[in-house]
């Protein structure tokens, strides 16, 4: 593990934006609730416009990940980049081996940032780019694509965040997905990700934080409501269909 706790220390940067209080789980944040990562594998879940996004991007920030997708050990990380609202306002309590890194020289520190929305734009800053991947995404299918970026760039044990990694891809493809995470924590990773797929957080042994009203919570997958939403409709769509 390389990160124990993200949270928002009183006073100790400058004034979020006010819309980030408008967002119950982020507004529990600000107050000062600790998000506390118990296992190699946690996933960020919760409806569209809870949090989850903004809340993975600041901890990727705060690691010096570039949040626009990318890493940290080559020129063109996010160093030097202004950070979101909230990446302002968090702070990160580290692990020793945490520490070690982001004191490392860059080309030892191990991280990676993907972010589904923004695919097109990496790829046209980092095909083909020492340390990323050789070959031109454009060129392959849309999950394809993603596959190839993700398999590129998870090689060593780091810090590795993921923003709805899932959006392009097929249930198999999905599975594929879960078997590298499972196997890159079994290595010594951590991954923080935020989806809205109940495949991936089936990871055993992973802690899912759902974006509630009530701020970010702990909570098993049997009682995820993405879960029991889809297992509703997997039964019987006619109940669901007729409300639309």
């Amino acid at each position: 593990m390389f990160i124990e706790r993200a949270r928002v220390r009183p006073g100790s940067a400058p004034e979020p934006e006010s819309w980030l209080a408008d967002v119950p789980a982020l507004s529990a944040v600000l107050a000062g609730a600790p998000i506390e990562f118990r296992a190699p594998i946690t996933f960020v879940v919760g409806e569209n416009g809870s949090g989850k996004s903004t809340l993975v991007e600041a901890i990727g920030e705060r690691f010096g990940l570039d949040p626009r997708g990318g890493r940290a050990s080559i020129t063109g990380s996010n160093r030097l980049l202004p950070k979101s609202s909230l990446g302002e306002n968090l702070s990160l309590d580290l692990t020793w081996d945490g520490e070690s890194m982001l004191r490392a020289p860059r080309e030892d520190r191990q991280g990676f940032f993907f972010r589904a929305e923004t695919v097109v734009e990496m790829n046209a800053r980092f095909a083909g780019v020492r340390g990323y991947w050789d070959t031109d995404v454009e060129e392959q299918s849309h999950g394809e694509g993603f596959m190839h970026i993700l398999e590129s760039m998870v090689g060593r044990p780091g810090v590795y965040i993921l923003d709805e990694p899932e959006s392009a891809f097929s249930f198999t493809s999905t599975l594929r997905l879960l078997l590298i995470l499972t196997e890159l924590a079994d290595g010594g990773s951590q991954i923080i990700c935020a989806t809205h797929s109940p495949v991936l957080t089936a990871a055993p042994g992973a802690q899912i934080i759902e974006m509630t009203d009530d701020g970010p919570t702990d909570t098993a997958w049997d009682d995820l409501s993405l879960v029991r939403h889809w297992r509703r409709f997997l039964d019987d769509p006619r109940s669901y269909l007729r409300h639309l």
